[in-house]
């Protein structure tokens, strides 16, 4: 294959890179500000697609970001380009904070009311109830075309005890910090966009001044 890799890397750097890309994130949130500013929407349809994804990282469904982040764009005529990079603000150094907030707003809307060990756990395993429960569902889907039995029972915890409260909680905070993003990228955007259409149109002009002298000096030659 001509764009096969041929320094495959180790799973090991694999991992590592997901949590602690190259360069850093600061590095990745720089590429992810850049191309966002150099979308050719406007900057009110950039920013719905911001608030879009942004919102997108509050919710608990995992491995389906994109999709969500995209639909949501479309449905606000917001740019999905613009979503599916505001996405990133979800990342393994924000998720825990996110996923905590978002399960703590849910259980007071919801009036539950979990123990310490819960709570305890909620801050050092999030992650893994996610991982279990994907797990228990692919098992129980699997049993369903072979002789094993199927336990729904501990996912009908998990939706009870974490993912229904993670995703009504997670309503409040992702309008809220979405909105935020949209309201401060607006006017970076349409200033970002002014300052480029300004750059554009000087060496458009020093295009046809050259130009123009060029034509000026020939003819003088003649």
């Amino acid at each position: 294959m001509v764009f096969k890799r041929r320094d495959r890397r180790p799973i090991w750097k694999i991992v590592l890179e997901f949590f602690w890309p190259r360069g850093g994130w600061a590095r990745a949130a720089r590429y992810v500000k850049h191309r966002l500013h150099r979308l050719p929407d406007p900057p009110h349809r950039i920013a719905r697609g911001i608030f879009a994804g942004v919102f997108t990282t509050f919710t608990p469904f995992y491995g389906l970001h994109f999709l969500v982040a995209g639909l949501l764009a479309w449905i606000m005529r917001g740019n999905i380009i613009a979503a599916l990079l505001a996405t990133f603000f979800g990342n393994p150094l924000t998720y825990v904070p996110i996923g905590v907030v978002s399960l703590k707003t849910g259980y007071f809307l919801l009036g539950l009311r979990p123990d310490t060990a819960a709570t305890d756990e909620m801050h050092t395993s999030l992650g893994r109830m996610f991982v279990d429960a994907a797990a228990d569902l692919k098992a129980n889907l699997a049993a369903l075309f072979t002789d094993d039995v199927a336990d729904w029972s501990r996912l009908s915890v998990f939706y009870d005890e974490v993912f229904f409260p993670y995703m009504i909680g997670g309503i409040i905070p992702g309008v809220v910090v979405g909105l935020i993003c949209y309201y401060v990228s607006v006017p970076l955007i349409r200033a970002y966009q002014n300052r480029r259409r300004g750059a554009i149109k000087a060496k458009l002009a020093a295009l046809r001044k050259k130009t123009h002298l060029a034509g000026d000096d020939s003819k003088k030659g003649d």
